[in-house]
């Protein structure tokens, strides 16, 4: 079960929503109780606190899945008993922070106001001033509170949406730091592959020369036969570990040296290379200079593998705005090495780097050996990694320094789908408490300046007495002889009626309180008098 129960109570959140339930009903019956049961004990009045509590009991129970419409409860109970105006604050901000929108909300209040104007002004003809001040009690105890509540929400949900914008930047974070991992490992692999490769078939050319040197006694030729093959299985081991650790795309990697020191590390491991450089070759674009650094390298590593003894030819040449590159073996004299059929990656890797430069590689047999051909810019570029399309440069590599990215797939410096949608709804969240702030402060005093301007042309047409006409009022005269009398007195202020007096106001902003007091008797102005406060 989800849900244990404790000393046969419901527990977790569930009891605490109830607990929370009970209390609010507490806090709001308090008004209720208190008016209901001083004395004198009548029975209309037990009658309304009885429907005051159950209108209560009602909107409590809904107000977690419908807060509107406990909100509507609680405005209705107002016009059973006044006392629900200390109740109708507190449902309102509970609908402000339970309500996903707006919209229920906007709509009770307009079916309340228009309802409370028809019932105030049309039916029960209660007068301006008590719809002006019923208005107000909506406007203050109602829209301001819920107003808050909606603040409130927002606020939360800000925090919340801060809070799976940090994890999602702490996921990028683990993330770029696995990247970079990745990336170590492709470089190291790399090293591997394009340094220690290199040695190894250097040192299996050497063991097969000594295996075939006539001068040598023949348990030493077996030695040098068991070495070769010793380091032929090392070096496909190592193509195996390598496999293991490079991703597919994984940018190669160069080690330090030029193209003479590739040919001399050649020469002294017994190879038969010669080396065409013109005039000014060496003198490449960092760039270029690195394509050519690995094409020769693959090249002469593929040579001592799989034609040992064959001459080779290293060839540079200058074709305009573009190098020309040629590495080519003739026929192996006793035929390849013993050894595992070669899968050919190597030459797949060295096209995609010629690719990359801008420039084009083809390889293949020619005359019994085997010719690898390169064409490059002259011009250096960017290096790209079509995997990821990060831009880095390429001739930190010839010092064997080759930079490790640090940027995400994708473009460098933009940010994963994940974490854009999260600072898409941060950016959202943070702009909703801005809006709501800015209601919650000015949409009070809007409808406020709305309700005033209403109320004022309704409370003051044909009640206005200005002052110089009050004081031309002679005492004593009928009252159908008074010029300029308005058509109608206001209200007088509670407790000050009197019989046979009528009041008007000066038409002070912007609730039209009286202001003159005129006591008529037998239809004569007996007294007249200003009303002070």
């Amino acid at each position: 079960m989800s849900c244990r129960r404790v000393w046969g109570r419901p527990a977790g959140p569930q009891w605490r929503r109830r607990s929370a339930d009970g209390l609010l009903w507490l806090v709001a019956a308090g008004p209720l109780l208190a008016a209901g049961l001083s004395p004198p004990y009548d029975a209309p009045s037990l009658r309304s606190l009885a429907g005051g509590l159950a209108i209560l009991t009602g909107a409590v129970a809904v107000a977690r899945r419908f807060p509107v419409v406990a909100l509507f409860l609680a405005v209705l109970g107002s016009l059973l008993d006044g006392n629900f105006s200390f109740i109708i604050p507190v449902f309102s901000y509970l609908a402000g922070r339970r309500a996903a929108t707006a919209v229920p909300a906007g709509v009770a209040f307009a079916v309340i106001a228009a309802g409370g104007t028809v019932l105030n002004l049309g039916l029960l003809g209660t007068g301006a001033a008590t719809w002006f001040l019923l208005a107000s009690v909506l406007l203050f105890a109602g829209v301001l509170p819920w107003l808050v509540g909606r603040h409130r929400r927002q606020q939360e949900a800000l925090a919340e949406a801060e809070r799976r914008h940090e994890e999602a930047r702490e996921r990028e974070r683990r993330g770029l730091a696995e990247r970079v991992r990745l990336r170590e490992r492709a470089r190291i692999a790399g090293e591997m592959h394009d340094s220690l490769g290199h040695d190894l078939s250097l040192i299996a050319v050497r063991a097969a020369a000594l295996e075939l040197a006539d001068d040598l006694p023949a348990r030493h030729r077996a030695a040098a036969g068991e070495l070769r093959a010793s380091v032929a299985d090392a070096t496909e081991r190592l193509h195996g570990v390598i496999g293991l650790l490079r991703e597919k795309g994984d940018p190669d990697t160069a080690g330090p040296g030029t193209v003479a020191d590739l040919v001399d590390g050649a020469r002294e491991a017994g190879m038969a290379v010669r080396l065409d450089l013109p005039d000014g070759g060496s003198d490449l674009p960092p760039g270029t200079a690195y394509a050519v650094h690995r094409v020769v390298r693959e090249a002469l590593t593929n040579a001592a593998r799989y034609a040992p003894g064959a001459p080779v030819t290293v060839s540079l040449r200058a074709e305009g705005e573009w190098v020309g590159l040629s590495v080519v073996n003739a026929r192996p004299p006793a035929g390849p090495l013993p050894g595992p059929p070669s899968t050919g990656s190597g030459l797949l890797a060295l096209t995609e780097r010629v690719r990359l430069t801008g420039g084009v590689l083809t390889a293949g047999p020619r005359d019994g050996g085997f010719a690898v051909e390169a064409r490059l810019p002259r011009h250096d570029g960017p290096y790209r990694e079509e995997s990821g399309g990060d831009v880095e440069p390429a001739w930190p590599a010839l010092a064997g320094r080759r930079p490790v990215s640090a940027s995400p797939p994708g473009r460098a410096g933009t940010s994963t789908p994940a974490l854009g949608e999260a600072e898409r709804r941060l950016r959202d969240a943070r702009r909703r408490v801005r809006r709501s702030l800015m209601t919650a402060v000015g949409a009070p005093a809007a409808i406020a300046a709305v309700l005033t301007l209403v109320y004022y042309p309704v409370a003051t047409a044909g009640t206005v007495l200005d002052e110089a006409t009050f004081a031309r009022l002679p005492v004593g005269a009928a009252r159908a002889d008074l010029d300029g009398l308005p058509r109608r007195p206001v209200d007088p202020p509670a407790g000050t009626g009197r019989v046979g007096c009528e009041h008007y106001t000066d038409g002070n902003f912007p609730l039209a309180q009286p202001t003159w007091r005129l006591c008529f008797t037998d239809g004569r102005l007996v007294s007249k008098e200003r009303i002070d406060g």
